[in-house]
């Protein structure tokens, strides 16, 4: 047994084998060819796996901390999911937003229509459709409020965000608020140093902190994304880009009314755990 889960481990590649995963019957086999078993069936091969939880099969993807300071800069946007910055609470004057871009949405019209369900039937859609283009939806989350802002464009441009950005910090309670903490991707629009000079120019109570490299999973704003995709973009049938633009800006009205903040538990000290971790299976790999 020791030796057939010992097989299953091995990259099929590295074996000289022209393919990427193994299969149990494959395993099977390859344990028969190789000698060592004679006679096994895919079943107990299966079953030998299973005790350890061995699935050759399947395969997660997977990425190292790139940044440096990665530590540094995923901790103080935590701290402000907590309320905290540079160690000391948050005002009622300050706020905190996540913005970032859903870029490439596909527009596409169905060559029938979507169909409801029925007793003993799912809904059905059509295979063939019409391409309409792309467009791209800029949006912000006030983390602590949970408002929410969005605008659909053609492209998601430099000029496009600091007009969103202008949009919405020209409304109360931000044009006045004490500090209006952005908190965004190392995405083209809003990336470096030169992205927070242009906005700080523009609104003295604008700070805008980029997340380290490959950390979008630590913006709140695409919980709500992945929200909009599954809700109002999928599965899609859209007759015009008005359309699209009329079902994404209803949904966010109708989403800001039933949201509430987001309850973010991971804090600081599960970073370093989880950076911890990492560092531990780097130097293993």
């Amino acid at each position: 047994m020791c030796e057939v889960k010992a097989l299953a481990c091995q990259l099929p590649s590295e074996q000289g084998l022209p393919i990427t995963r193994f299969s149990c019957a494959e395993i099977q086999r390859e344990a028969i060819t190789r000698g060592i078993v004679a006679r096994i069936s895919e079943t107990t091969i299966w079953r030998i796996l299973s005790e350890d939880a061995i699935r050759p099969w399947s395969y997660r993807s997977w990425i190292f901390p790139r940044d440096p300071q990665f530590a540094e800069k995923a901790g103080r946007v935590l701290d402000l999911y907590h309320g905290l910055w540079q160690g000391k609470p948050l005002g009622p004057n300050d706020h905190v937003l996540c913005a970032d871009e859903k870029t490439g949405i596909q527009i596409r019209r169905r060559r029938d229509r979507i169909t409801p369900p029925a007793p003993g039937r799912v809904s059905r859609v059509e295979h063939e459709y019409r391409r309409l283009g792309t467009c791209a939806y800029l949006a912000a989350w006030d983390v602590r409020n949970a408002r929410l802002f969005g605008e659909v464009v053609d492209r998601s441009t430099i000029v496009n965000f600091d007009a969103f950005v202008d949009q919405v910090m020209g409304q109360k309670p931000y044009r006045s608020a004490r500090r209006v903490f952005w908190i965004v991707d190392n995405g083209t629009v809003h990336r470096g140093d030169r992205a927070c000079q242009r906005l700080r120019a523009r609104w003295p109570n604008f700070i805008l902190l980029h997340l380290p490299i490959h950390a979008s999973w630590l913006n709140q704003i695409e919980i709500y994304f992945s929200v909009v995709k599954r809700k109002a973009l999928l599965p899609d049938d859209f007759r015009s880009r008005e359309a699209i633009v009329q079902r994404i800006g209803d949904f966010q009205i109708h989403y800001e009314q039933i949201a509430r903040p987001f309850e973010w538990k991971f804090t600081r000290q599960d970073l370093q755990r989880l950076l911890a971790q990492c560092a531990k299976k780097r130097k293993a790999a």
